[in-house]
């Protein structure tokens, strides 16, 4: 006889007990893995956009709003400064030393001379 087993029936019966329940609780779970894999796959979800929605252009570091109405001058924005006009053409770095260095107003609120001009 085995020596990990009990040696009295009813101990041996309650394992008995034990032991088809968890066979059938074995055989359950291999039939629901054999359906799943049976299935044809499917491609992931779709992950939620973001909030901003999912072709919203990248901020650019610089943008240019050239003179018009609204705008006396025209004026050299940070890309993230709060009172950039509507339409910000972004630009390059170079560009916007450029601009500055050719007459056009550094705005006033996010102070883009300070960063690009030497």
């Amino acid at each position: 006889m085995d020596d990990d087993l009990p040696p009295d029936l009813g101990r041996l019966r309650t394992l008995e007990t034990w032991a088809d329940l968890y066979l059938t609780r074995i055989r359950k779970r291999i039939a629901a893995v054999e359906r799943q894999q049976a299935q044809p796959q499917r491609p992931p979800a779709p992950t939620t956009p973001p909030a901003a929605g999912p072709r919203r252009a990248r901020t650019p570091d610089w943008g240019l709003a050239e003179a018009g109405i609204g705008v006396p001058t025209t004026e050299i924005h940070r890309g993230d400064c709060w009172a950039r006009a509507k339409a910000l053409l972004p630009v390059t770095a170079e560009r916007a030393r450029a601009e500055l260095a050719s007459g056009a107003q550094a705005c006033q609120v996010c102070r883009p001379d300070r960063v690009l001009t030497p």
